[in-house]
């Protein structure tokens, strides 16, 4: 059985001489809403006679607006509410359409990053033909993890690492249904949430150190750690590959722990 530090260290043999294309497909996944919870956002709040309009992606302020009722901003901004609230749910929508599909994607990425095969940008968008199921399953995911989290944070947090296998489970059986993809991640993971919430924790010290970094740092850290979550898939799904990529020059070095 393999430890957080055995999936990192393959994480790292898989990115060696790919860092790049690592991170500009990581990227583009996080902003089209593939990895992560950080799409698009239109935030406006009305309060203390103020109206304010923000516009974010990936967490960062892409624009923003506002002033007091009594101003012209301010009162337009009150009064085209209805307006505002729909163009959110078009872009929420869009998101989730985009990001369904891009997340199954992004896993098969990662997949063929840990088989050592040829993985390119392309693999975010070949689950078009698919993309009514991955948004389906999306939904269905999140229903569940929100319903247990009803009872508490801890079943909430149970049930999100019970479904966590679903998009690779997806990458590499798209025929299957919603149901079944969660299904066979609830059975797989049996025995194992515990292993992948460690291999989880195990780079919180880099996550500390990305904090320094103003988030530049994420750009190197999650294709890291999406690919030793990739690399945990392979083992508990007994599809391991035994290519070792061999080092080359321009690699980061990241510590053995």
């Amino acid at each position: 059985m393999k430890y957080a530090a055995d999936f990192r260290e393959l994480a790292r043999n898989a990115l060696r001489g790919k860092w790049g294309i690592a991170v500009i497909v990581g990227l583009v996944a996080v902003l089209l809403g593939g990895a992560g919870n950080e799409g698009p956002e239109i935030n406006l709040n009305i309060e203390g006679g103020n109206a304010n309009l923000g516009f974010e992606i990936a967490g960062q302020t892409i624009f923003s607006t506002g002033g007091g009722l009594n101003s012209d901003i301010g009162a337009f901004l009150a009064g085209s509410t209805i307006y505002i609230m729909l163009a959110a749910l078009v872009i929420a929508a869009i998101h989730l359409f985009l990001g369904s599909v891009v997340g199954v994607g992004y896993s098969r990425f990662n997949l063929e990053l840990i088989d050592h095969n040829e993985a390119g940008f392309e693999h975010l968008f070949k689950y078009f033909p698919w993309w009514a199921n991955a948004v389906c399953t999306r939904l269905l995911k999140g229903l569940y993890v929100f319903l247990w989290s009803l009872l508490l944070v801890i079943p909430g947090i149970v049930a999100s690492y019970s479904y966590a296998m679903t998009e690779y489970i997806l990458a590499e059986h798209p025929e299957m249904t919603a149901s079944e993809a969660i299904a066979a991640s609830k059975e797989m993971m049996t025995g194992n949430r515990w292993r992948l919430f460690c291999l989880h924790v195990s780079f919180i010290g880099w996550a500390i150190l990305c904090a320094f970094t103003f988030g530049i740092g994420n750009l190197w850290l999650n294709p890291y750690k999406n690919a030793a979550t990739a690399a945990f898939y392979r083992e508990i799904s007994g599809t391991e590959q035994p290519t070792i990529a061999p080092p080359q020059d321009g690699d980061p070095v990241w510590p053995e722990n």
